[in-house]
């Protein structure tokens, strides 16, 4: 019969038979006795065998395939074995390198796959994953193409039936190794790694829909797709300083490629799996040491923002921010990377949702400042365990610092005003307070250290404050915030002080009005300002009624500092200018022009101030009442400061702006008696403004600053003694050291000696305070017991004393008459009343009527 056939065969036939049988000969027990028969072999066998032309340079034979296809879905039960045949096939001609019919087998099972989804697709996919396997780990890069494309078109077919034991974890691996391809040939090594990304991007398609694939979010295989994206999103910065010259315009470049798959990773990731999509980031970056350019690091993490379902951003920001805290022991480039990257994360992310724990990520940030702070001071990272020795670099310290800080302000910018004002309440307080908590601060930068962390805590506060908007006031700044902030006006550190007015200036400035106010001279006209005014609301004026004196005071007190520059006049200046803009009524105008007299008054009276300090105080009060008068529009009051200022320039122009504030200001050598037409007269202005409506009587008299406890001790060198000032307080006020004192006629000399600190009162003050504070540190339980019953005591000796002197006196009785003697001895608390006595005065005390004795307890 095989001679028959053979006979009837032609020529070309012939030869094709003939290779069956060579076929035949090598596998024998696959074919058995009828494989040199075709038409004794299955239908599907033969069906497969047809679509393969005698050419390999040939395509598929379309006809052919078409009976395929038509086959597979009328007989769905024999599509596993088709496609175990034609990975058969497959596999053969790999192993005989006739890659012609590889492509055309690949082909045929793209175009099955794109036909067929009948319920028994699965155990035809998994003989075609094995031929995509087989292809995948040749070393042929065509062949690892091919597979790959194939993969990419059966990820996105949607199959019907669900499959429980396929498994994508040869495919994660081996396209993670063809995007690191290190390939010779450029062009070549492009491509695998286009086919690399592609095929991640088809493993995240085809299993991130199906819950009952293996979970692709896995750290197992999410720390090696991350980081083979990453590795190919960063060739963008080797691209951009050598682009290649073989570049066509129409196809996608590899780092585009990278970003879009990137995006659609991320842009999949539900809440519980961006921890693990963002940590392997984290970790490329630190391996890599990515952070230091900063650039790449910032662009990732903007990919990320972007692409992150926008509820999820916080989640991003508490990575960043536990990564921060992790690297508090490295170098300063590596942490003000992240700072910058914390800072980009910020500005993208959605308004308010840095997530429910916002003091913590403050909390973090500020922690990250003291440390630099110590680090810088110290140069080394020795007080921190396992840190090694490590250079320190100022400027490198310096410069994150910048970066927190301006993070810190960015972060306050997303949220709510209420949210903002409790973050000013927690950084006020974490001001340094050496004497109350020694563990705060470095041990070994002590003052200097103290010093600094006030500052950037300012700084802090300063940019946290920055376009502070609020219309109410009252409950936005609240006295626990306000109170301590005023304080900190009487400092000795001049920049301390200056950035408390700026903060200030910040506060009370709602309409961006203070950039108006940035040059301290006398204004010719006011309309060329352009200010933005309101009318004082209900709340406004609740907020002046309360604060408004303690305000004034410390705004009197600031101008007096003998340290004070230009810096600290402008910002007092503008302070002036806001508070007459956004906060002004009629009694808070009078208040202010009183003050700014007053301040004329100080630099006629201080002669223990600098000449530069008195002159710009009179320059200071001339600039204001400048401004308030043309504010007030009355024509009197304008031309009174008129004539005022126009006498300065002619015969003292040192008490005007213009030659004050200047580089070289033209400044006497002493200051002369200053009087007459060159001073503002308080009894004229009260009369020229009582005229308009304003309390004259009110605006003609002095004012004069209410002086408490913490004026006298004005001279603090920190902010730390400021705060601990309520302890001392406490203590001065304590029984023991309570004690009448005669009443003292208040004259001008009184109130400057009250005025002028006492620097040996300050020094008792001090050490007393200090005694107090070690005593409770360091004495025994026992000993601190005894001292507080000692209070106790003493006052329960004067309750003995007064009922001694009760006893000696004759008792009267219930008719009124006096006693005898034999009821001398009986006190009146031991007395025993009627009932009626009880119901009459102490109606709350009947209960009691059958005691026989009322106790009286030292409570």
């Amino acid at each position: 019969m095989c001679v028959c056939v053979s006979l009837a065969v032609t020529d070309r036939g012939k030869s094709h038979f003939l290779q069956r049988i060579g076929n035949f000969s090598m596998f024998p027990s696959m074919y058995g006795v009828c494989g040199c028969c075709g038409a004794l072999r299955p239908r599907y066998k033969r069906l497969v065998d047809n679509i393969f032309p005698d050419d390999p340079e040939d395509s598929l034979v379309k006809a052919n395939m078409e009976k395929l296809i038509f086959y597979a879905l009328s007989a769905p039960e024999k599509l596993d074995r088709i496609g175990a045949y034609l990975s058969e096939r497959l596999c053969r001609d790999v192993v005989r390198h006739r890659y012609g019919y590889v492509c055309i087998a690949m082909e045929a099972l793209d175009q099955l796959l794109m036909a067929c989804h009948c319920q028994s697709i699965n155990l035809f996919v998994e003989s075609f994953l094995t031929m995509v396997r087989q292809l995948l780990e040749s070393d042929k890069p065509n062949l690892q193409i091919l597979g790959t494309n194939s993969f990419v078109k059966f990820a996105n077919i949607e199959e019907d039936t669900p499959s429980y034991h396929r498994s994508y974890d040869l495919f994660v691996s081996r396209f993670s190794e063809m995007c690191h391809s290190s390939y010779e040939d450029p062009d070549t090594r492009t491509r695998i790694r286009m086919a690399g990304i592609r095929g991640l991007q088809g493993v995240v398609r085809k299993t991130v829909k199906d819950e009952l694939q293996a979970n692709i979010w896995d750290p197992q295989h999410m720390d090696k797709i991350v980081p083979s994206l990453l590795f190919n999103l960063q060739q963008d910065e080797i691209t951009e300083r050598s682009p290649s010259p073989h570049t066509e315009k129409d196809k996608e470049s590899p780092v585009e490629l990278t970003e879009r798959c990137f995006r659609e990773l991320l842009g999949r990731a539900a809440y519980g799996n961006i921890k693990n999509a963002v940590k392997p980031v984290l970790m490329h970056l630190d391996n890599h040491s990515l952070w230091e350019g900063k650039s790449f690091a910032v662009q990732c993490f903007k990919i990320i923002m972007y692409s992150i379902q926008s509820q999820h951003s916080h989640l991003v920001i508490q990575l960043l921010l536990g990564h921060l805290d992790a690297n508090s022991k490295n170098s300063a480039t590596v942490r003000e990377g992240i700072v910058e990257v914390i800072s980009e994360a910020a500005a993208i992310e959605a308004s308010g949702s840095i997530g429910p724990t916002v003091l913590e990520v403050f909390n973090i940030l500020l922690r990250q400042l003291q440390l630099s702070v110590d680090y810088e001071l110290t140069g080394t990272y020795e007080p921190y365990p396992n840190a090694g020795n490590k250079l320190i670099k100022g400027s490198e310290e310096r410069q994150l610092q910048e970066a927190v800080i301006k993070t810190i302000g960015l972060f306050a910018n997303t949220l709510p005003t209420y949210q903002r004002s409790e973050v000013m309440l927690f950084i006020m307080g974490k001001f340094p307070v050496p004497e109350m908590d020694p563990a705060l601060g470095s041990a070994n930068t002590g003052f200097v250290g103290s010093r600094m962390i006030q500052i950037m805590l300012l700084k802090s506060l300063l940019q946290v404050t920055a376009g502070f908007q609020t219309t109410n006031m009252l409950t936005a700044l609240p006295s626990s915030f306000l109170d301590p902030l005023l304080s900190f006006t009487l400092m000795e550190d001049v920049k301390i002080r200056l950035l408390v007015l700026n903060v200030l200036i910040s506060l009370i400035d709602r309409h961006d009005n203070k950039h108006k106010f940035s040059s301290l001279r006398v204004i010719t006209d006011v309309l060329t300002l352009k200010l933005k005014m309101n009318k004082c609301s209900r709340q406004d004026n609740l907020f002046m009624k309360k604060h408004s004196q303690r305000l004034y005071r410390h705004i009197f007190l600031a101008s007096k500092e003998k340290t004070s520059g230009q810096g600290h006049f402008q910002s007092l200046y503008t302070l002036f200018g806001l508070i007459c803009v956004e906060l002004a009524n009629e009694e808070v105008v009078v208040d202010l022009i009183r003050l700014a007299l007053a301040l004329q008054n100080l630099a006629l009276s201080e002669e223990i101030l600098p000449v530069y300090n008195r002159c710009a105080i009179h320059a200071l009060s001339a600039a204001y009442l400048n401004l308030i008068s043309q504010l007030t529009t009355v024509p009197t009051f304008c031309q009174h400061v008129h004539e005022v200022i126009e006498a300065r320039r002619k015969e003292l122009p040192f008490m005007l702006p213009d030659d004050v504030f200047m580089e070289t200001p033209k400044l006497p050598e002493k200051m002369v008696n200053v009087e007459g037409e060159v001073l503002f007269s308080q009894t004229k202005i009260a009369e020229m403004l009582g005229g308009s409506g304003y309390s004259s009587e009110r605006l003609a008299t002095f004012y004069i600053p209410e002086l408490t406890d913490e004026d006298r001790l004005s001279k603090r060198k920190s902010i730390g003694d400021t705060i601990s000032l309520q302890l001392e307080m406490d203590s001065r006020h304590s029984p023991e050291k309570e004690q009448k004192t005669p009443a003292e006629q208040i004259t001008f000399e009184t109130l400057k000696q009250a005025i002028v600190d006492d620097v040996i009162l300050e020094e008792q003050e001090r050490e007393r305070r200090r005694q107090v504070i070690e005593r409770f540190q360091t004495a025994p339980f026992e000993e601190i017991v005894a001292h507080c019953g000692a209070r106790a005591a003493l006052l329960q000796s004067k309750l003995n004393q007064i009922f001694e002197i009760t006893i000696s006196r004759p008792p009267p009785t219930p008719s009124g008459s006096v006693g005898n003697g034999k009821n001398c001895s009986v006190p009146v608390y031991e007395m025993k009343f009627p009932d009626l006595f009880y119901e009459m005065k102490f109606p709350d005390l009947s209960v009691y009527k059958h005691c026989s004795q009322i106790s009286l307890l030292p409570f």
